[in-house]
């Protein structure tokens, strides 16, 4: 009754004495007497009795960026939970309401730029912000409030939970009873506080990755970490993004923009940077671009990174500035979380897998606050096995010391090559994946090893990856960090930028057309080398030939099980996996740019008819008997696994139980041809040009060219390779996606292939009666699932 009565009271005093009445805390200063006090820019305090962060945040709603991060990972590839990952990057406000305080993020994707004050709040209206947490203050001053900061601390703003159930690993959620604050890394400094937590998320482990790296999968206790970051000041100028600029784009929606004009706005993510005399032909930088080398990288691999690294200082070098570009070792003391570091960090996992450069951008402008790499710490190892694999250096009749070392040589190249890659990520650069085609343009490419055939037969390492920045690398750097000092005209000397670009020849097409398996470029490629993707790949399949020649237990060092020969043959047996890729884009292959209007046109078009039948021809090659057979004397090498090794996803999965299965083997190579040309955006694209022009081959003369390699009475090796072949044909014909027409005339020409079969030998009478089947019915009923191919990259 008596609070009911004091609530009734409180209801009717006027709006001043309610605020007043809620305003009756603590001051700060006694609510956090004895506690630890950090002063920055978000000053906080812990609180040691009851494991606290107490936030001392402003009345007024303030603007920062917001940015969480993983500062302790999982050690799982496949999870991808990584140590070093940076999370989402939010611009935020904390907003007091009567003793409340709600951490708001504010959504930067629709904009209205405008004097206008009511057409900027029509916009803030129309597009949803998100109130991230709430909060209750505890004390005041005049101009602050206090918060416990610690449940959202101990909350979950990684997403673990979700990219644990995403990849079947189980359910798991936080549990507050094994978290606490790790006070070691949460410091305030004059732009930036940074806070972490330890966070324990509990579940039941389903998923087989994160077994294999926990120490116990139930209870998995990683680090989360939140950056507080004041926003730069207002002499950056955003610069325009440009389609062939080879930087990424970020941008919003301008809904204030005049009639005509794109919504879109978009500019390029580039640190800043400033040359102190903007006149000069050569000066140093106002403040050089910094970057940091994890402290716990091993020599020889920590020397590799650091030149890698500065690689790109040639390339500031080349517009105006000295020394503008540095690298350098990170303290001791520094946490590599910290905004005020840009970051090259050693990661290690279970297995290898990708490295990546990422950035703590600005989503007002685009200006880099933070480079962060992540360089995988398996990559090398594997270069390392590629390398013995393609040397065999293990033989009294060879130099070993010197072959060790080419080995050695190599795979620190390839870590240079990374290095300067993943940070030109992190300079705001996009992948140029035709940049191989022009010599070797750019570290912005995925490089395949160069492996030469020397005069004596042997083979070489020599030039297995380039050295420095390529002319692309160059010519992107121009565009972004250029200081044009007071020419007013940006724009025009951006375009002339990229006109010299045009003019040397240089071509940029990046992830979206060349990733693709359907992809259609014919110089756009991931892990290829050479001018001609055809004419590269009959190179390449030399090369294959000499390392399998010499392949064998000189291949091993002493002592090893022989059974270990298995994983190194994997990437010698493969060598021509992505130029057979690069080669199979021939086929109804259209050559194109990224054109903007007044661009020369005249070369867009389909992939001329001779270079289409090249490639056929070629491709016929990768699906031979004599290409796949593997070399008797690897075969009896070839052992169950030794015990106290087991079989991993590096190794061909056979079908002959513990036995190495040679003609798998041949199944994984041949799948790799054709799930490359039976691909139906390929297929429609060969039947449109064959239609325009009748030396294009027809996908019935693809598929009859690839289906006949072969004698099918010759060996069982020839009948899977004829069986991989006839199956991506049958399921790109189940493919909704392939044109009708196509699939009509394949249709057709299955017909007639059926009747051409001997129905009196075994194999073929199996598979005249199953086309049979599949013709009348329309069901494949075979049963058949191909081998799964060994991973290859990244490498």
């Amino acid at each position: 009754m008596y609070r009911s009565l004091l609530l009734a009271l409180l209801l009717l005093l006027p709006i001043g004495a309610q605020a007043a009445t809620a305003e009756q805390l603590p001051t700060i200063d006694d609510y956090v007497a004895g506690m630890q006090t950090e002063t920055g820019y978000f000053s906080f305090y812990y609180d040691n009795n009851n494991d606290r962060v107490l936030l001392q945040v402003p009345k007024n709603t303030t603007q920062f960026i917001l940015q969480t991060s993983l500062p302790w990972g999982l050690g799982s590839n496949d999870i991808g939970l990584d140590r070093g990952q940076l999370g989402d990057t939010r611009l935020a406000a904390f907003e007091q309401h009567g003793q409340r305080v709600l951490l708001r993020q504010f959504n930067t994707e629709f904009r209205a730029n405008t004097d206008n004050a009511a057409e900027r709040a029509s916009i803030d209206q129309a597009f949803a912000d998100s109130v991230l947490w709430g909060f209750d203050a505890v004390a005041a001053s005049d101009a602050y409030l206090l918060i416990d900061y610690t449940p959202y601390l101990l909350s979950d703003v990684h997403g673990v939970s979700q990219s644990l159930a995403a990849s079947q690993q189980g359910q798991y959620r936080v549990d507050s009873s094994r978290s606490a604050v790790y006070l070691a890394r949460s410091k305030a400094f004059p732009k930036n506080t940074e806070l972490e937590a330890m966070l324990t998320f509990v579940g039941e482990a389903s998923g087989q990755y994160v077994r294999d790296v926990a120490a116990n999968a139930d209870a998995i206790t990683l680090h989360l970490h939140h950056s507080f970051i004041e926003l730069p000041d207002d002499n950056y100028s955003p610069r325009r993004f440009m389609t062939n600029s080879g930087f990424w784009s970020v941008g919003y929606q301008d809904y204030a923009a005049p009639l005509g004009e794109p919504l879109r706005q978009q500019f390029i993510p580039r640190h800043r940077l400033q040359k102190k005399d903007p006149l000069a032909s050569t000066s140093e930088a106002v403040q050089p671009i910094i970057y940091y080398l994890d402290a716990g990288v091993p020599e020889p691999v920590k020397g590799a990174l650091l030149d890698g690294a500065k690689w790109w200082n040639q390339a500031f070098t080349a517009i105006g500035y000295r020394d503008a570009f540095q690298v350098k070792v990170l303290p001791a003391d520094a946490d590599p979380m910290d905004v005020r570091y840009n970051v090259i960090q050693w990661v290690h996992r279970a297995t290898r897998g990708w490295s990546y450069g990422s950035s703590i951008i600005d989503p007002r402008t685009g200006e880099i606050i933070k480079g962060h790499v992540t360089l995988g710490s398996l990559r090398i190892r594997q270069d390392m096995a590629i390398a013995q694999a393609l040397l065999s250096p293990f033989s009294s009749a060879k130099s070993e010391q010197q072959l060790k070392q080419a080995i050695e040589q190599m795979a620190l190249a390839r870590i240079r090559q990374l290095s300067a890659h993943e940070i030109g990520h992190t300079l705001g650069i996009a992948h140029n994946f035709a940049a191989s085609v022009s010599d070797r343009a750019s570290v912005m490419d995925y490089p395949h090893p160069l492996v030469s055939i020397d005069t004596d037969g042997s083979l070489s390492l020599a030039q297995a990856y380039d050295s420095g920045m390529g002319v692309w690398d160059k010519q992107v750097i121009a565009y972004g960090y250029s200081d044009f000092g007071v020419i007013s005209d940006e724009t025009a000397l951006l375009k002339r930028i990229l006109r010299e670009s045009k003019a040397l020849g240089l071509q940029f097409i990046s992830d979206a057309d060349a990733r693709p398996l359907s992809g259609a470029h014919p110089d756009a490629h991931l892990w290829d080398n050479g001018s001609d993707a055809v004419t590269e790949l009959e190179r390449v399949l030399a090369v294959r030939d000499v390392a399998l020649a010499q392949f064998g237990l000189d291949t091993l060092p002493a002592d090893q099980p022989v059974s270990r020969l298995r994983q190194l043959l994997v990437p010698i047996y493969l060598l021509h996996r992505y130029q057979t890729e690069a080669t199979a884009k021939m086929l109804g292959g259209f050559d194109y740019s990224y054109a903007v209007k007044g661009d020369d046109l005249s070369k867009v078009g389909a992939v001329n008819a001779r270079q289409q039948r090249l490639a056929l021809q070629q491709l016929k090659q990768t699906l031979s008997v004599e290409v796949l057979k593997l070399p008797s004397s690897i075969e009896k090498l070839l052992l169950p696994h030794a015990y106290g090794d087991r079989a991993n996803r590096e190794n061909f999965n056979g079908r002959m139980g513990l036995v190495p299965d040679p003609v798998s083997m041949a199944e994984v190579g041949a799948q790799l041809t054709a799930q490359s040309v039976f691909n139906s955006a390929r297929l429609n694209r060969l039947a449109w040009q064959h239609q325009q022009d009748d030396g294009v081959p027809a996908p019935s003369m693809v598929a009859d060219t690839l289906l006949t390699v072969n004698d099918l009475e010759q060996s069982a090796l020839s009948q899977r390779i004829h069986f991989v072949v006839l199956n991506a044909l049958v399921e790109v014909l189940d493919d909704n996606s392939l044109a009708p027409e196509v699939r009509a005339s394949l249709w057709r020409y299955l017909t007639q292939y059926q009747q051409r079969l001997n129905k009196n030998d075994d194999y073929q009478g199996y598979i005249q009666q199953q086309l049979g089947a599949y013709l009348d019915g329309g069901e494949w009923s075979v049963n058949y699932t191909p081998r799964a191919i060994p991973p290859g990259s990244p490498i």
